[in-house]
């Protein structure tokens, strides 16, 4: 990894945001959309930011170029690893897939559900490979399913025949069950019912309290009102023509 070295980092900060920006080219319509533009904003540990704005302010865009799903138009996302800092907004995409790995973890309402293999499966997945032993890390599992209302009876199914909000719920045990040092959630209740909802922030809580420092956009955002340090106010851009270049 291209670490860096920063006298200015302090110690608790997990994340820097400097001048951050990102634009979609929607080469067809010769449009630029401007998702968001010069965001600035740190996060310690144990620090939960919640992101608000209307539709189409960039809020989940904003999570995803954090993730690097998206390459940003310009700035650094300077983050604090186990060995130093490194600019996610700059670093390798093998670097990248390491963090996501062992450090970084990003939690949606979708389940990727594979044909043929067991929710406690799936669930355990990230502790094995973090060098969890088999028996152990499907134990976990299955008290982070039970956790999350899953029936014992479908431990052992395929997650690709649940339904949604049940997929859900199996999707939240996997994502949360391995302590990251940074989570990013993007509308992880939109589908869940009271109970589930209710398991989440408390697990989100327990993930607080042992330093996970957390950026999130939630569909009920007065579930987590009681986690909450800072709130990120986004707005909408409008759609830039480039036709209005011309005339200029």
């Amino acid at each position: 990894m291209n670490i860096q070295l920063n006298a200015r980092w302090d110690a608790t900060q997990v994340l820097r945001v400097e001048n951050l920006s990102k634009q979609f080219e929607m080469h067809h319509l010769k449009r630029t959309l401007f998702a968001f533009e010069n965001i600035d904003f740190e996060l310690h540990e144990g620090e939960f930011i919640l992101l608000k704005g209307e539709n189409g302010a960039g809020k989940s865009t904003l999570l995803r170029t954090l993730y690097r799903s998206y390459l940003p138009r310009g700035g650094h996302i300077y983050y604090h690893t186990k060995e130093g800092v490194i600019d996610l907004a700059a670093a390798a995409d093998v670097d990248i897939a390491i963090l996501r790995r062992r450090e970084i973890g990003f939690v949606t309402q979708f389940l990727n559900a594979r044909p043929r293999v067991a929710a406690e499966e799936i669930v355990a997945e990230p502790l094995r490979f973090a060098g969890t032993p088999h028996a152990e890390a499907l134990a976990q599992a299955r008290r982070s399913l039970a956790g999350f209302g899953v029936k014992r009876g479908l431990w052992a199914a395929y997650p690709s025949m649940f339904s949604g909000g049940e997929q859900q719920k199996v999707n939240l045990a996997r994502a949360l069950i391995l302590p990251q040092r940074l989570l990013l959630l993007d509308e992880p209740t939109a589908s869940l019912d009271r109970d589930a909802r209710r398991a989440l922030v408390d697990r989100l809580a327990e993930l607080k309290a042992a330093g996970v420092a957390m950026i999130g956009v939630f569909h009920h955002p007065e579930d987590v009102v009681d986690l909450i340090d800072r709130e990120i106010h986004l707005k909408a851009i409008k759609i830039e023509d480039e036709a209005d270049h011309v005339a200029e």
